[in-house]
């Protein structure tokens, strides 16, 4: 069977670009795998080395703060005043530091502990 002029040039005779590696597959010591291009200095090198230190270190943080927020929506869907007051105690200071840590900004964590607080207050 012939392959027809047509068809033969729509196929790509180049070899397609290697796939791109999602953030969350990085390994911490090498960071040069997720673009060769970008970083040319020695300074950029370790600034982007820092960026991915720090973006573990901070999706760890966000998670342990959503993890708290998600028992004390638990809670006060189960209907528990008291189990919801205790876990909104409990993640209050973790939400704050969340904010001193760079992780929320302020007023985004005052409107989540806001709105909790009167979820919680308007159980009865």
């Amino acid at each position: 069977m012939r392959v027809r002029p047509a068809l033969a040039r729509i196929t790509p005779a180049v070899a397609l670009p290697e796939r791109v590696i999602p953030r969350a597959k990085i390994e911490r010591n090498e960071p040069e795998k997720r673009s060769k291009s970008m970083a040319n200095t020695p300074q950029s090198k370790k600034r982007a080395r820092q960026n991915l230190r720090r973006l573990e270190v901070n999706k760890a943080r966000r998670s342990r703060i959503r993890t708290y927020l998600r028992k004390v929506e638990e809670a006060i869907a189960s209907g528990d005043k008291d189990a919801a007051q205790n876990a909104l105690r409990v993640a209050q200071p973790e939400l704050m530091r969340g904010v001193t840590k760079g992780v929320f900004h302020k007023n985004t964590a005052a409107r989540k502990m806001s709105r909790l607080a009167a979820r919680v207050k308007a159980l009865g």
